[in-house]
C-alpha cells in the first residue's frame, strides 16, 4: 500500500490545509487529525479540494513520528494499492443499529478479508454500543477493528467527528481500508498485569447505564480496593495510573480505568463492567521493555511497514509525559516506519472497548 502523510502547524485554516496537502494528488482516502475548533472547516476544505477521496476526521492531541501537538493538522492519505470506503454510524447513544447498512455497503464495496483489511474508526461516545454494532455488521468476516474515542473537546463544546467533510455528533466515523499489495496486522499493547498473590474478584452489583460498579464479591468496590492496596479510600481514583482494574477473559486482560467515586463507595469507570465479570487490580509493569517487544513483534510480522496507525489512551499519555517517556515511545514507534495517531479517551480493538492501552494497525 502506498500512503503520504502531510503536517502543518499553521494556525490559519487555509494555510494549514495548503501545507499539509502540498504535493498530494488524487488521494483515495484521507484521515484528518486536528483540533476541535478547526475540524469542521478543515474537513470541508479538504473535501472541496479532493471531492473523490473518502475521508474521516477527528480532533484532539495527535502525533506524526516524533511530532506531537493539540493544535496542528495531520493529513494521512492512502494514495495507491488500496481500496477504501468511509462511512458514519450515527445515534450511538440511542440506536446505532440503524446505520449498520452503511457499513455493510462499505464491506461489499471493499470486498476484503481479515488478512488485508482493517476498519479504522473514531467515535464520540457509547463505545460498548458501537463495538456491538460493528461486531454485528462485520459478522464472521474476521476483519479487525482499531479505533479510539475522541478526547480533549472543550467542556462547552459537543464532541463530533467528520465523514467526507460533514460533521457528526453522537457518532462513529469509520474508514474501511483494504491493502491490495500486502497484509494488515493489528496489535494491542498493555503495560499492566495482574499482581502475584492478589485475588480475583467478581462484579456482583453494577449499573450498566452509568458504567458504575457498586460491589465486588458483595462488598463495596472502593472498600475492596482500599483494603487490598492499603490506600485510603479517597486515593482510589488517584491510583489509576499505577493500579487500574482489569477484566480478565481467559489469559487476556482488558483494562477498565476507574473514573470517579460516588456515595456509598461505588466507582464509575471509562469501560463498562458487567455483573459476573471476573476482575482484578492491576499493576504497572516495565513499559519500556513491553514497548520494545511490541516493536520487535511488529517487525517480525511486517518487516517494512508502509504505515503504522495507533491510538494511545489519555492515561498512558499522562503517565508517559509525567515521567518523560512519551517522546521515547514516539521515537520507538517511528523507528519502525511512518507512524501517525492520536490520544483517545478510550480505545477499541476488535469487539472490545478498553482503557489505558495502545491499539495499533500496521500496513505492509
Amino acid at each position: 500500500m502506498q500512503s503520504k502523510v502531510g503536517y502543518s502547524a499553521a494556525h490559519d485554516v487555509k494555510a494549514a490545509v495548503e501545507e499539509a496537502t502540498r504535493g498530494l494528488e488524487n488521494p483515495i482516502g484521507l484521515i484528518i487529525m486536528t483540533d476541535h475548533g478547526r475540524l469542521a472547516d478543515i474537513s470541508m476544505l479538504i473535501r472541496k479540494k479532493f471531492p473523490n477521496a473518502q475521508s474521516i476526521g477527528v480532533s484532539g492531541t495527535n502525533y506524526y513520528n516524533t511530532q506531537c501537538s493539540d493544535h496542528n493538522l495531520i493529513v494521512t492519505a492512502f494514495t495507491d494499492e488500496a481500496v477504501v470506503s468511509a462511512g458514519v454510524i450515527r445515534h450511538l447513544s440511542t440506536s446505532p443499529a440503524g446505520d449498520i447498512s452503511n457499513l455493510k455497503n462499505s464491506l461489499s464495496f471493499v470486498n476484503g478479508n481479515k488478512d488485508n483489511t482493517v476498519l479504522l474508526e473514531y467515535c464520540t461516545n457509547d463505545e460498548e454500543r458501537l463495538t456491538t454494532t460493528l461486531n454485528i455488521a462485520l459478522g464472521d468476516s474476521g476483519i479487525h477493528v482499531v479505533g479510539g474515542t475522541e478526547f480533549g473537546v472543550p467542556a462547552d463544546a459537543t464532541p463530533a467527528v467528520t465523514v467526507n467533510g460533514q460533521l457528526y455528533p453522537d457518532a462513529c466515523a469509520y474508514i474501511l481500508v483494504k491493502n491490495t499489495s500486502g497484509r494488515v496486522r493489528v496489535y494491542s499493547e498493555t503495560i499492566y498485569g495482574p499482581m502475584a498473590g492478589h485475588p480475583m474478584h467478581t462484579v456482583t452489583k453494577a449499573n450498566l447505564k452509568d458504567k458504575e460498579v457498586y460491589e465486588l464479591d458483595h462488598r463495596p468496590i472502593a472498600t475492596v480496593y482500599s483494603q487490598e492496596m492499603n490506600v485510603p479510600v479517597e486515593k482510589v481514583i488517584d491510583s489509576v495510573l499505577e493500579h487500574p482494574f482489569g477484566r480478565i477473559v481467559g489469559d487476556r486482560v482488558f483494562i477498565a480505568s476507574q473514573k470517579e467515586m460516588r456515595s456509598g463507595g461505588s466507582l464509575t469507570f471509562f469501560k463498562r463492567l458487567n455483573v459476573n465479570d471476573a476482575v482484578c487490580i492491576l499493576t504497572l509493569n516495565d513499559f519500556d521493555t513491553i514497548n520494545k517487544n511490541t516493536g520487535k513483534e511488529i517487525l517480525e510480522d511486517v518487516p517494512k511497514p508502509s504505515l503504522i496507525f495507533s491510538v494511545n489512551c489519555i492515561y498512558r499519555y499522562l503517565l508517559f509525559t509525567g515521567n518523560g517517556y512519551f517522546s521515547t515511545l514516539l521515537q520507538n514507534m517511528a523507528a519502525l516506519g511512518p507512524h501517525i495517531g492520536n490520544i483517545g479517551g478510550g480505545e477499541q480493538i476488535d469487539n472490545q472497548h478498553v482503557n489505558q492501552t495502545m491499539v495499533v494497525a500496521v500496513f505492509e
